[in-house]
């Protein structure tokens, strides 16, 4: 067993050992369906605390020559396929992890660095079988594949640190890049590469040094949806063991929605919460939130506008087609937003194409990027937000209607009303606070129409459910008879608990008082518990 070579099955026998360990080893029986094929290059990019050292460590127990890791996989998913015994610990193994290699290298050119480190490996088990003045590991490779017919298989960490940690050297980037296309494209030797990284394979212009990688990443994680995350059933099993509620979890970590598996979690957060028996923020690493800020704060027309309207919880259309894959050639404000989902800042919703905030999680991240400067005005609207909850929960509906006013002349130099859509917004992120004890569901269908807000309390909390409906240059009154009217209520199944009804209207031409507001009570004997509650867009 190496460092390199062959690395054996220590780092899965920790994550199997350990007190939390759900079982994602469905995955190998895909690596196996593309070994030795066209299909057998793969980069898997996920943003950080996804399970990707994991994955990692797991296909190097299962494919490492020299181990025995079958009491691992006794009782897994894998152990079921039909492939499973042909390819268990048969291929020799190179694990790189190129943060290490980048960290070590200091002054030394990386790629010179781990050439010496693998080679002086690879020597004790095949010195004899290339030169000892060898110094290029793909010559080495070739030499050792033409004398043994052995083929290797290439896991890759971090391979994107290059391109994380040294931003400003394109020069580096591309040695790097050529490095990797020599030891890897077209090579006799290699029956698998599998990379996992940040970012997806870096362009320049319109190549790819490595364009021979099928990509995955969280643009669209293809047939890798079921190990991305933790879904969510899986969570749900958690939380029944460690008796957590499943609707809070969902509200802290869920929201990363893929193709087919809509809820998708943080899977270190979960384990980090379930282990804690508390939820908070976990999703803390060397991304801080200063980063985020760098982001948030660049200079590009709408994007401030984009990211005020995901705080209030809006979707925004997003063109990932143009990102270079790297932290530092922005050309639109949807390279920028492209940056943030892969970084997990953002949500992708892959079928309408739209980012999104998926939870309190990240919601944080978004609150302390902006405590640092440069968002005074929606701040303000922030930490005023549990004041306008307050009122609404009192029934206050002058109180309220005066909190939206203060709430759009704060971020009318942002956010400019035009339209229902706008408003819905801006009264999204008036509420804020509302997250700590909603689950909040725009334009929600009820069978007869679409509630335009949907406030659903979460279990814990106590609070009535809202029912808001926006009108614009349109009453207060109106909005409220729709709700009664349209039957609005009837779409929260199996919630028995108080209901407010809130008619909200905004009149651009009354400069002095442009919201209205009118709440109304009702209680279970009000309303009978029909229709579904559908809390997916």
């Amino acid at each position: 067993m190496g460092i390199y070579l062959n690395p054996g099955n220590d780092g899965f026998r920790r994550a199997v050992r350990s007190e939390i360990y759900v079982d994602k080893t469905g995955l190998i029986a895909w690596t196996n369906k593309y070994l030795d094929t066209e299909q057998q290059y793969i980069c898997v990019s996920r943003p950080r605390r996804f399970g990707k050292s994991m994955a990692l460590n797991m296909l190097a127990a299962y494919y490492s020559c020299g181990s025995d890791s079958r009491e691992l996989f006794t009782g897994r998913n894998i152990e079921s396929d039909p492939t499973y015994e042909e390819y268990l610990n048969r291929y020799n193994v190179i694990f790189l992890n190129m943060q290490q290699f980048l960290i070590r290298s200091r002054k030394q050119a990386v790629t010179a660095y781990l050439e010496q480190a693998v080679i002086r490996e690879l020597r004790e088990t095949y010195g004899e079988l290339f030169s000892e003045q060898e110094t290029v590991l793909a010559a080495a490779l070739e030499q050792i594949y033409v004398k043994t017919d052995h083929k290797f298989i290439f896991l890759i960490d971090e391979w994107d640190c290059v391109m994380r940690e040294r931003q400003e050297s394109e020069g580096l980037q591309r040695q790097y890049l050529d490095f990797l296309r020599n030891l890897l494209k077209d090579q006799p030797y290699v029956a698998l590469a599998y990379m996992t990284g940040i970012l997806p394979v870096k362009k320049y212009g319109q190549h790819s040094a490595l364009n021979m990688f099928w990509e995955f990443s969280m643009i669209d994680q293809g047939f890798f949806e079921e190990y991305t995350g933790f879904t969510e059933t899986e969570v749900k099993a958690l939380c029944g063991r460690y008796a957590m509620d499943e609707s809070e979890a969902g509200s802290w970590y869920d929201g990363y929605r893929l193709a087919r598996f809509r809820h998708v979690y943080n899977p270190k957060s979960v384990v980090e919460a379930m282990h804690q028996h508390r939820f908070s923020n976990y999703w803390t690493s060397t991304e801080t939130y200063d980063a985020l800020k760098i982001y948030m704060e660049m200079d590009f027309d709408g994007l401030r506008s984009d990211i005020v309207g995901m705080l209030g919880g809006e979707y925004v259309k997003v063109n990932t087609s143009g990102f270079q894959n790297d932290m530092r050639n922005f050309r639109t404000k949807d390279d920028v937003l492209t940056l943030l989902i892969h970084l997990g800042y953002l949500g992708y919703d892959a079928e309408t194409k739209e980012a999104f905030i998926p939870n309190r999680e990240i919601i944080e991240e978004f609150e302390n990027a902006m405590s640092v400067g440069g968002w005074p005005e929606v701040m303000q609207i922030l930490r005023a937000s549990d004041k306008l909850l307050e009122d609404t929960l009192r029934c206050d509906a002058e109180s309220v209607a005066r909190g939206l006013d203060r709430a759009h002349t704060e971020v009318a130099s942002i956010l400019t009303y035009n339209d229902g859509n706008s408003l819905g917004c801006a009264i999204g992120l008036a509420y804020y606070s509302a997250r700590k004890d909603y689950r909040i569901i725009r334009e929600m269908p009820t069978g007869r129409g679409y509630a335009d807000m949907v406030f659903l309390p979460l279990p814990a909390s106590g609070k009535p459910a809202l029912v808001i409906e926006l009108k614009y240059n349109e009453s207060a009154d109106t909005a409220l008879r729709q709700i009664r009217d349209r039957r609005y209520t009837q779409a929260l199944e199996g919630y028995a608990g108080e209901i407010l009804l809130i008619g909200v209207a905004y009149d651009k031409n009354n400069k002095n008082k442009p919201h209205s507001c009118v709440i109304e009570k009702m209680v279970p004997e009000q309303y009978r518990e029909t229709g579904r509650t559908k809390q997916d867009r």
